[in-house]
């Protein structure tokens, strides 16, 4: 439950472009660390690993990004289509060679297939984040919809509910995001000058 609720604040403060947000995605990640040891499963404790590394390689993006933006925050953009193209076909492909080795070793997913669909789904949505891309939220999105129909047929009610606040985030964020990246400030003209250096 802390680590659900840690997340959906990392979340939320990723909508606000607030730094901390990566702070709390580790800290979500070290608590659940801690749980699935409790549990003895090792195939969560490596995933989230995982998580926390790319967590805090993305504070780092967002801590050198910063200066980018006019308001102190991280600038955001769409991302070209060549990202698109790549960020598309390795989540594709990591999620076929996650899903296999899930299968090949049980011991590291109930649900191989579907988990290694969320899991790779959650390291691309990472990445894009720290790029600041829009389509971060269009990631979120996408593990949304089976994450939230996956938890509830599972019987974990309580992270269902989390999946379905995190939608409504996503949706709230995505909508952010779209706008500020096509927020621009002009530069002021400069007026033209005669040649005695009067303003005209």
């Amino acid at each position: 439950m802390t680590g659900n609720l840690l997340g959906l604040t990392a979340l939320a403060l990723g909508w606000r472009r607030s730094v901390l947000s990566w702070p709390v995605q580790v800290l979500a990640g070290v608590v659940l660390i801690a749980a699935y040891l409790s549990a003895s499963l090792a195939g969560g404790v490596g995933k989230q690993m995982l998580v926390v590394v790319v967590g805090l390689w993305g504070w780092q993006k967002w801590r050198d990004g910063r200066r980018d933006a006019d308001d102190g925050h991280i600038a955001v953009r769409f991302a070209t289509g060549r990202e698109r193209l790549l960020l598309a076909a390795t989540t594709a492909l990591g999620t076929l060679a996650v899903g296999a080795l899930f299968t090949a070793v049980p011991e590291l997913s109930w649900n191989p297939w579907p988990d290694a669909y969320i899991f790779v789904g959650t390291l691309a949505a990472m990445y894009a984040q720290a790029r600041g891309l829009v389509e971060f939220w269009f990631a979120w999105l996408l593990v949304d919809l089976v994450g939230v129909p996956l938890a509830f047929a599972s019987g974990l009610a309580f992270s269902g509910l989390v999946y379905l606040i995190y939608l409504v985030l996503v949706l709230w964020g995505l909508r952010a995001w779209w706008l500020r990246s096509r927020t621009h400030t002009a530069p002021a003209p400069v007026p033209a000058r005669d040649m005695e250096g009067v303003a005209l």
